[in-house]
Formats: structure tokens, sequence, C-alpha cells
């Protein structure tokens, strides 16, 4: 095959591949297509991948059909065997790859030490750096996460040093771009250090609380550092779905930052999320309840709104919850889930879980959608959400979530709360919804009280 006509090949199948990515990405945006959009997408990274061995005098096949069958298996098996509660874990940790990849390819080029255009250069060492932090950051994430690292570390001065971090990976960067003997090794290799360690300095003191918001950002800068090295390579496919990846996570980053009522400064340098924190006194005491009360409470109420968090998600109790909510639609009682953006520990994380456990989408609704009508509803069940029902922030000005929208679950007749303890939840914030006179606590393991909410309702 000349190399023009499969020059022409590549480039048509990189647009093939380019319609595929925007066409999945779209069908993402609702759960009733979204498995049909991981499928196009899917098949446009197949087409970008195929079109890629025919690009002329491309080198190296051996090593990148390894490549290809090492990660894909790795992927495979993790793919088929981690479980949906770690799946924000996984999240993490897939980002970091790809902004690593991003870094490697940079780094690749800058050692060469072959003559390209400043503009290229330019590219290369931002999208180096991008790349870098992301890798190092998703990493740390992930240890946040899989609770190897089991605390934030903070220390006075830390933002400071953070900002000497930033800068002098510029400096050392932009001294790589004006170089007129080429990049010198050790300051490329200079460069990529302080870029990992940025990366792990700003994401150590960042609490589990704000993981949504940190997951999303890593997501958008891996986007990012791939479509700059894609003008790097000249690699129409990796421009258009670094693009379409960095948009796509930007977005999500400001709704999940809108949805806490915080800008993306204050969610990377204020250190919310990681120590008990200041507020208003809550007044009160937490009343306990048994199953069995819960139970007929449920069974002869009119309308149940179950709101869902990140406990549910570790007692692995949807499906328990799901069963739960059958019963009593059987019985006549009228049944909806609530779903604030940022519960759980990614973006969607609880509409993964439901959608595991075959809760039907036209029950599940999001916090715009079913805030009016806590107000006439008979039981508000929460499982294991603590700061997205928190009225604190509605309420207390002193509170850091002061402002944040929430569900409006403490407007509901009767409030149940499913909790393991009586401590305060992830973010450190003590719960005032959990002391109000129609809030009761049912103590115990999400799904052993699903199961036991379950038995008692049968009972009746």
């Amino acid at each position: 095959m000349g190399s023009g006509i499969a020059a022409t090949l590549v480039s048509v199948s990189y647009l093939l591949a380019a319609f595929l990515f925007i066409t999945g990405l779209k069908r993402m945006s609702s759960p009733v297509t979204a498995r049909g959009g991981i499928a196009w997408a899917g098949a446009g990274m197949v087409v970008a991948t195929i079109a890629t061995f025919f690009t002329p005098d491309m080198g190296n096949v051996v090593l990148i059909l390894v490549a290809i069958a090492l990660g894909g298996g790795v992927a495979w098996i993790t793919g088929k065997r981690v479980a949906m509660t770690n799946m924000p874990q996984m999240i993490a940790l897939y980002n970091g790859m790809g902004g690593g990849a991003a870094a490697a390819i940079a780094a690749v080029e800058l050692f060469k030490g072959e003559a390209h255009s400043t503009v290229v250069l330019a590219l290369a060492v931002l999208g180096g750096l991008i790349g870098a932090v992301s890798f190092s950051g998703s990493l740390i994430a992930f240890g946040k996460l899989q609770d190897l690292i089991k605390r934030s570390f903070r220390f006075r001065g830390q933002n400071v040093v953070n900002l000497a971090l930033l800068l002098a990976s510029v400096l050392v960067g932009a001294s790589l771009v004006l170089a007129a003997a080429g990049p010198v090794p050790g300051m490329v290799t200079l460069f990529f250090g302080l870029a990992l360690v940025l990366g792990v300095t700003m994401t150590l003191p960042i609490g589990g609380a704000d993981m949504p918001v940190v997951i999303s950002l890593y997501n958008a800068l891996t986007g990012l550092a791939v479509a700059f090295e894609g003008f790097v390579l000249n690699n129409a496919a990796m421009i258009i779905a670094g693009m379409v990846v960095g948009s796509a996570g930007t977005l999500l980053t400001q709704l999940m930052a809108k949805a806490m009522n915080r800008s993306l400064a204050n969610v990377l340098f204020s250190g919310f999320g990681d120590t008990a924190v200041a507020q208003g006194e809550v007044s009160g005491s937490m009343k306990p309840i048994d199953a069995a009360d819960v139970g007929v409470m449920m069974a002869f109420a009119q309308k149940v709104i179950i709101v869902p968090g990140y406990g549910m998600a570790v007692a692995q109790a949807q499906h328990k919850v799901w069963e739960l909510a059958k019963l009593l639609q059987e019985r006549g009682v009228t049944v909806k889930f609530a779903i604030h953006p940022v519960a759980g520990r990614m973006p969607g994380h609880m509409n993964v879980l439901l959608a595991e456990a075959g809760v039907p989408y036209d029950v599940i609704y999001d916090e715009s959608e079913i805030n009016a009508e806590f107000d006439n509803t008979d039981v508000a069940l929460i499982i294991g959400a603590n700061d997205v029902v928190n009225p604190a922030a509605r309420t207390d000005k002193s509170s850091p979530i002061y402002g944040m929208p929430i569900l409006n679950a403490d407007k509901s007749r009767n409030v149940i709360v499913i909790k393991r303890g009586k401590g305060a939840g992830f973010s450190g914030i003590e719960n005032g919804l959990f002391f109000l006179d129609n809030t009761h606590m049912l103590y115990g393991d999400g799904q052993a009280v699903a199961a036991a909410l379950i038995q008692a309702v049968k009972a009746l």
C-alpha cells in the first residue's frame, strides 16, 4: 500500500474514531443509553488503534503489540474482578495511567533531544507537566480511597510549598523549551521529578470528602495532557480523544464543585474533609429505633424516599435495599430514590450501584428533581449518607458546608438513618439531622439492617 493511500486511510479512520468517541460520550449522558455509549466509544478506540498500525514508517510494532496485550489483559482481568464498591479506586487508577502515558510520551520526545519547533516543545513540556501531576496525584487518590493512606497530611505553609514546586516545574520546563542545543537529559529528569512530587503534595492534604471533585479534575487533566501530546506526535485521534475527555472532565469538575457550593481552589487548598472542623453546636440527642418498628412505619406509609450514600456502598447493601423497595411497592407504597451529585466517592457512584442492583431509572431522581417531594413524604430512609442531607448547609453559617445544596430529607414526616455508629461522617462534620425530633437512628451494618427490614415487612 502506498504511503499516500495509507496516510489517507489513517486520517479517515481517525475521523470515524472521533465520530464514535463523541457519539459514545453523548450516549453516556443518560443512564438508559450509557451501556451502548461505552460500546460506541470502545469501537472508536479499536478503529483508532488499528488505523495507527497503517501509519507510514511506523516502527516498534512488536513492542506495541506486546504492550497492548499486557495492558488489555490486565484491564480485562481487573475489570471483571473489581467490585462495584471499589469502582472509585479503579477510576482513579485508570485516570493516573492515562496521565502517566501522556507524560511518558513527553519524556521520550524530550530525552531524544531531536530538533522540534518551539511550539511542539512547549506542548510536549506542558503535556508532560499535566500528565505527571495527574499520574502521581491519581495514585495518591487511589491510595486514599483504598485505605492504603489512612489520613491526610498537612503542615504550615503547605500551599506555599506547592506553589514553589509549580513555579520550579514551569521554570525548568521553560528552560527545556528555550534550550538552544536541545533539552538536557538531567534537566528533563529534574522537570519530571518536580512534576511528580507536585502531584503528590497537591493530593495528600485533600480529604476523602472531596474525592469526587479530585477524581473528575484528574480526569480532565489526563485528557488535556493526551491532547497536547497528540499535537506533538501529530496524531489526530489522540488530539480528539484528549479534547473530548478533557472537556467532559472539566464540565464534570465544575458540576461537582457547584454541587458542593465550593470553588475548585477551595477543594484543592482548604484541606476540608481531612480532620474534624469547627461548626456550631448541635443540640438534642440521637434516638435509636428497632427494625421491626421501622418496618411497620414504612409498610403503612404512602411515600418513602430512599437516600443512599457511601455507607450503602461499603456494606454492599444495594441489592437488599432494592428488595426492600420492591416489597413496599407490592404493598402500594410509592418508593423513590434520591441521589445527590456528590454522594459516594466518585461522580455517579450511587447511580452505578443502583443500576447494578437492577433499580429502574424511572424511580431514581437527582436532588433538583425530588427535593420538593420531601415535604409530603412519610418516611425518608437514609442509608450511609451524611453531608448531602445535613441541614447545617442551610442554617449554620459557621459550617464548612454552609450554602451547599442538599437533599431536604429533614422535611419528611419521619426520617430513619441507617448508620454503623454514632460518629461523625467521613468529612468530620456532625450532622444535625440525626438529632431532630422526627429522626430516629437504626444502627448496624447497612446490608444486615436492610435484611432485617425486609423480614419485618414480610412479617406484617
